[in-house]
């Protein structure tokens, strides 16, 4: 027996009324927890400063930074020569933003090519290097945390061009004694590109030595190494209260 198009057709809108009323009766899931509103933030032009963030530098002074007065300080930009430079301010928990430029003119090779490096509490580096068809040990190479973990890509630009970090760090907490509370963390984003994602901190950065924990604050000051090349940096920005919302059960 061939069914008429309008029995087809009135059979097909009682499932579909059918399927939607099911959607409309079935009890919604709550939580129960009591959320404060999230804070409105202007987030500010792309690739910010945001409307909370602790500008580092300006393009105008490295007045926030010890050491600052050694850099060149020239259209915007601050070149780093004559030794590093250490944040005034200490900070623990943030979101870093920093842009750099490694030196247009190729000289050396290896380690000795646009070396830098971003110190978080003055201990733990994300390593600046000309990694643009320049080899060296993976770990050295530009965006590892150096002697502890590469890059889960490359993606680094050419000699001269402008480069990000958007770094999120949680720092290690330390007991009195000195020995590990919670270790640190860091995420990181090079160009845009996550390269490394809550990577578990194993201590400190040496040359040298192994990683390990040493006693320190539970805030200290950033450092950005001078490594004996010119490299360049701009639009230095950092935000501090990067805790999630706290709701509360009723």
């Amino acid at each position: 027996m061939r069914m008429s198009s309008t029995l087809i057709f009135t059979l097909f809108a009682f499932s579909l009324f059918a399927s939607f009323a099911a959607g409309w009766w079935v009890d919604e899931y709550k939580s129960g927890i009591l959320w404060p509103e999230p804070k409105v933030l202007d987030s500010g032009p792309p690739g910010g400063p945001p409307a909370d963030a602790i500008v580092l530098f300006d393009g105008k002074s490295l007045d926030g930074w010890e050491g600052g007065d050694k850099w060149k300080v020239e259209g915007g930009v601050a070149t780093s020569v004559g030794g590093g430079i250490t944040s005034k301010q200490k900070f623990g928990d943030c979101q870093l933003h920093v842009e750099f430029a490694t030196p247009e003119k190729v000289e050396g090779s290896g380690q000795g090519r646009g070396n830098s490096g971003v110190y978080l509490m003055g201990q733990y580096e994300l390593q600046i290097l000309d990694s643009h068809g320049n080899p060296t040990y993976f770990d050295g190479q530009c965006g590892s945390i150096y002697k502890q973990q590469p890059p889960m890509v490359n993606v680094s630009r050419k000699p001269g061009e402008w480069q990000t970090y958007d770094i999120v760090f949680t720092a290690p907490r330390l007991n009195d004694d000195g020995s590990l509370k919670t270790p640190g963390y860091i995420t990181a984003l090079h160009n845009g590109v996550l390269i490394h994602n809550h990577f578990e901190l194993q201590g400190t950065t040496s040359y040298t030595e192994p990683p390990k924990y040493h006693k320190h604050a539970d805030k200290e000051s950033l450092h950005i190494q001078f490594h004996g090349n010119p490299v360049k940096f701009r639009n230095i920005w950092l935000r501090e209260n990067i805790e999630p919302l706290v709701g509360k059960k009723p």
